[in-house]
């Protein structure tokens, strides 16, 4: 998976073909060269339902093992109880195995630091360095070899984390929840029902191949149609996002989510700094519902990570992207699907309101289209020229009523086109016209 010139991580770690770019052995390097960096260390390595998902994660353990780095096992558990799990110990790391929304054939490597906080660009570029340059790297023996040692109640002590700190009990909510069969697939259902919730779980018997495959997160009009006037809850593949479907089987995306709570929060004034975080993927109707509420919002590149920099440098305590992902500092460091779950629960039974009332008062959604663009070489977008003349002549067009957004996916062989305008036919005109032009530049994907 290392190519010349270009960087190995993306904005969510490493990702490929499970067995054909992802391989065991390219695993198994990868943890031997982040592990020789943190020698007599511990490591939490965590996974989603991906059938390839064991192989990688015994690999990835394995590497780290060679470089005498001892690894706590904690099988198919949610991204976000993998950080918690982290910070919780003594441990210096933390990994995970998943490609999160992305389907069951690909899989994906990230890490954390021991705070449970996604790894920063910085300390990625040290491990791919490593990786390249096997040289003056330490061949631990005998007893300096690593262990590895499984946790088998991880998802029990994640459970009761999330449940411990709830304000509210859900007696009386009916829960619809969307699994993706995927890692939320034992530790949703239970959670909810501890809290005392009605629950009836979908998409929650993974195979190792039906990830995300029409469920989850990505998918929200699965859990539309069979929500049937309760609130729905879809998580992703590894169950950082939640997209929720209120009673009325409207979309409650990570915009709308982040406002109704910014909103409740700022009235009760709970809002550290008056101030949220969001990505520039944020719909124009969240930046102006904002600013009608005195909240400030504060931007930054598409990435959580980034999302989570941001809070720390502006001392806010709620962030996040329209895709779902919502970090709230006061009680993780990453994305948690089940933890925001939960917030957006607790506005719901202090208010007394129904979600869809909450949602509609929370912000108008300018209409907005968002096009993926399979490409040759996505890495060459910053130097089309004829692109981003097709973004300037769009955006001239459309002044104050709208915007253009493109960028290369850090994840896939993608170019997303974003744009927003007051009416959905002329967002899309103009979003097919510059995906038109993308393609020719940058060469479509066999």
């Amino acid at each position: 998976m290392l190519r010349d010139g270009v960087r190995l991580f993306g904005t969510d770690g490493v990702r490929g073909v499970a067995n054909s770019e992802l391989t065991p052995e390219f695993a198994l390097d990868l943890g031997r060269a982040a592990g020789s960096l943190i020698p007599g260390a511990t490591v939490v390595v965590g996974r989603d339902t991906r059938r390839s998902g064991e192989m990688l994660s015994m690999a990835l353990q394995a590497g780290f093992n060679s470089a005498g780095v001892d690894t706590i096992d904690v099988g198919v558990l949610p991204s976000g109880g993998i950080s918690a799990l982290t910070a919780d110990s003594a441990a210096q790391v933390g990994a995970i195995v998943s490609a999160s929304h992305n389907p069951s054939a690909d899989n994906g490597i990230k890490f954390l630091s021991g705070s449970g906080s996604k790894m920063t660009d910085q300390e990625e570029d040290r491990i791919e360095a490593q990786l390249r340059s096997t040289s003056g790297r330490s061949i631990p023996t005998g007893a300096s070899v690593g262990t590895r040692f499984p946790m088998a109640d991880a998802v029990e002590r994640y459970v009761a984390h999330l449940a411990g700190g709830a304000s509210y009990t859900f007696n009386g909510m009916s829960l619809v929840l969307d699994c993706a069969n995927g890692a939320a697939y034992r530790a949703a259902p239970e959670l909810f029902r501890r809290l005392k919730a009605h629950v009836r779980p979908l998409a929650d018997l993974p195979d190792g191949t039906n990830i995300n495959d029409g469920v989850g997160a990505t998918h929200p009009e699965f859990l539309a149609a069979a929500s049937r006037g309760d609130i729905g809850l879809a998580f992703d593949g590894d169950a950082d996002r939640l997209i929720a479907i209120d009673e009325e089987g409207h979309t409650v995306n990570g915009d709308v989510t982040l406002a109704i709570i910014a909103r409740h929060w700022k009235r009760s004034g709970t809002l550290r700094n008056d101030t949220v975080v969001a990505t520039v993927m944020s719909n124009l109707g969240f930046r102006k519902a904002m600013d009608e509420a005195g909240i400030r919002l504060v931007q930054t590149r598409v990435g959580d990570r980034y999302v989570f920099e941001a809070m720390k440098a502006e001392k806010a305590v709620l962030g996040g992207e329209q895709s779902g992902h919502v970090i709230f500092l006061d009680r993780a460091k990453t994305g948690d699907g089940l933890l925001t779950a939960i917030r957006l629960l607790e506005v719901v039974a202090g208010t007394g309101r129904s979600l869809s009332d909450l949602r509609k008062e929370a912000m108008v959604e300018f209409p907005q289209v968002l096009v993926n663009v399979r490409v040759a070489r996505r890495e060459a977008l910053d130097a089309a020229a004829m692109v981003w003349r097709a973004v300037r002549d769009a955006e001239g067009e459309l002044g104050d009523e709208g915007r253009v957004l493109v960028r290369a996916s850090g994840t896939e062989p993608l170019v997303r086109v974003m744009v927003e305008a007051s009416d959905e036919p002329r967002a899309r005109h103009y979003a097919d016209a510059i995906a038109g032009v993308v393609g020719e530049e940058l060469g479509k994907e066999d």
